[in-house]
C-alpha cells in the first residue's frame, strides 16, 4: 500500500515544497515504506486530507489532532532551527502588522480589524483567542474579525493590502518566509507573539499498522537524516525531528476552554 505524504501547512514556497518532497522521498527509501507526495493545495479543506485512511507522513495542526475522537498516529515533529525555539518541537503565533503602520504593540490595533484563518487552527484561531485573555479588560478588543482567511498566505496578503490591521501568523511559517521570501517578510512586522506550544506533528492514519509507523518514525529520527539531508534540513529551517505524545497537545484544548470561559468572542464568518 502506498501511503500519502503531505506538507501543505509548511510548503510556503515552491523551493520549500521541493525540499519537503526530497525529505519524504528519503524517508520512503530509508524506511522501505512507499510514500507518494500529494499536494492537496488550497482551497481544498485540510479536514478532507486528515480524514484519509492512507496518510503516511502528513502535517496535522495540533488542535484538530487533540480534538479528534479517533486520533491519527503521531510519528514525529520538526524542531525549527531559530534560537527562539530552544531546540524543542514547538512554535507560536506572531501577530503581524504591515511594516509601515504605526502600531508598536498589539494593543495599538485594538478597535481595529484582526484576521483569522479557520476555526480548527491553533496558530490562526485558538492561540489568538487564548492570548487575548491577558487583554480581556481592554474592550472592545477588535471591531471586526475578518475571516475565515483559511491560509497563512491570505493573512499575509490581507495585512499587506490593508484589509486587516493585524493578523496571526504561524511562527515557523514566518521563519520560512524570512529565509525564502525576504522581500515579503520585510513588509511585515511582529508586534507581539503568543507563548510557545507543541508544533504541528507529522501523523499517519490510525488505520496504518503500528510497525509501519515505527519504520517511518525511525527514519525521521535517525542520525542519518542529519548527515545525509543536512542541506535539505537547512532549506526547511529545522535541525531534526523529535518524538511527541498525545499528552503534549492536550494543552491546546485547555486553551480553548479558558478562552471560552474568559468571554473571548468566537468570530463569525464575514
Amino acid at each position: 500500500m502506498i501511503l500519502v505524504a503531505n506538507a501543505r501547512m509548511y510548503a510556503v514556497t515552491p523551493a520549500v515544497r521541493e525540499a519537503w518532497r526530497t525529505l519524504f522521498d528519503w524517508v520512503a527509501r530509508t524506511s522501505s515504506v512507499p510514500l507518494e507526495y500529494v499536494d492537496h493545495a488550497a482551497p481544498a479543506p485540510l479536514e478532507t486530507l486528515w480524514a484519509r485512511e492512507d496518510l503516511g507522513t502528513t502535517f496535522m495542526c495540533g488542535f484538530p489532532f487533540a480534538s479528534a475522537a479517533r486520533k491519527p498516529s503521531l510519528i514525529a515533529a520538526p524542531v525549527p532551527s531559530p534560537p527562539r525555539y530552544g531546540g524543542l518541537p514547538r512554535y507560536c503565533t506572531d501577530f503581524i502588522v504591515r511594516a509601515d503602520r504605526p502600531f508598536a504593540r498589539l494593543s495599538d490595533t485594538f478597535s481595529g480589524r484582526i484576521g483569522w484563518t479557520v476555526g480548527h487552527s491553533q496558530s490562526g484561531y485558538n492561540a489568538v483567542r487564548y492570548h487575548l485573555l491577558r487583554h480581556e479588560h481592554e474592550v472592545p478588543l477588535f471591531a471586526q474579525w475578518v475571516g475565515p482567511l483559511i491560509t497563512p498566505r491570505r493573512v499575509i496578503e490581507h495585512v499587506i493590502e490593508g484589509k486587516i490591521d493585524v493578523g496571526p501568523l504561524d511562527s515557523y511559517v514566518h521563519d520560512l518566509l524570512k529565509r525564502h521570501e525576504p522581500e515579503t517578510a520585510s513588509r511585515l512586522r511582529t508586534v507581539e507573539s503568543t507563548a510557545m506550544t507543541p508544533i504541528p506533528p507529522l501523523v499517519a492514519s490510525p488505520a496504518v499498522a503500528d510497525d509501519i509507523v515505527e519504520l517511518l518514525r525511525g527514519a525521521l529520527m535517525s542520525g542519518a537524516i542529519q548527515t545525509e539531508l543536512a542541506a535539505t534540513l537547512d532549506v526547511l529551517v529545522i535541525t531534526r525531528f523529535a518524538p511527541v505524545s498525545p499528552a503534549d497537545y492536550a494543552v491546546l484544548l485547555s486553551q480553548e476552554r479558558e478562552a471560552d470561559g474568559g468571554g473571548i468572542a468566537r468570530p463569525t464568518q464575514g
